[in-house]
């Protein structure tokens, strides 16, 4: 048998394939963005041609892990513990590794970008705080505008209040809970909180009560 069929790896590919739903090489290579060229090294058993993103796409859409991959399409050289896929997966550890720095990278943003929405509201709101605490009758209206950071910052993730406090709506399991007793969906109810939610995903539900 010649090197060349024993690094043809098309019979696998191929029922990975069938098994993720793909019919064909080019619907494969455009779900999982990657090219022709690239399949055909994946076809022919040559993985240390290819960069670990690549790998990581393509197990991505066979739905198997980098390490079956590489069983699958290496076997011989795994087997043989060769120099190249020990460096492979090492290199692929190094991707797995970055993709966490990447993480906490963008949630340190994410926070940071937060906080600037915030600082006015975190500057200001624990003195109007203090004296609303020395002074019980500082009319709370004054306080309100301190509260637009955090309205600005809900805004801009997209989260809103189900319904606004004291309005009268009618019930709907989906959106609202009782405070006590129960009450049949379309009945009239009145909001005590007010729920949030962010498009068409609830966050918390509206706590109501039946309207007197």
């Amino acid at each position: 048998m010649s090197q060349s069929a024993e690094q043809d790896f098309t019979h696998q590919l191929q029922s990975l394939m069938q098994q993720a739903g793909f019919s064909s090489f080019k619907a494969f290579s455009q779900k999982a963005g990657v090219s022709k060229r690239q399949l055909m090294h994946l076809r022919q058993g040559q993985l240390s041609q290819m960069r670990v993103d690549t790998l990581l796409k393509i197990s991505q859409a066979l739905q198997v892990s980098v390490t079956e991959l590489l069983e699958i399409f290496g076997e011989v050289k795994l087997t043989q513990a060769t120099e190249k896929p020990i460096n492979l997966q090492q290199e692929y550890q190094r991707l797995q590794e970055q993709i966490v720095q990447q993480r906490a990278s963008l949630m340190q943003e994410f926070q940071q970008s937060s906080l600037q929405v915030l600082e006015s509201w975190m500057t200001h709101w624990p003195a109007a705080v203090y004296a609303a605490q020395q002074n019980p009758q500082l009319p709370a209206v004054k306080l309100l505008p301190l509260v637009r950071p955090v309205e600005k910052l809900l805004q801009e993730w997209e989260i809103e209040a189900i319904a606004p406090v004291g309005s009268e709506v009618t019930y709907d399991p989906r959106w609202h809970q009782m405070r006590e007793g129960t009450a049949q969906p379309g009945e009239l109810v009145k909001v005590r909180n007010p729920g949030y939610r962010q498009g068409d995903r609830l966050l918390y539900r509206a706590t109501v009560s039946r309207v007197s």
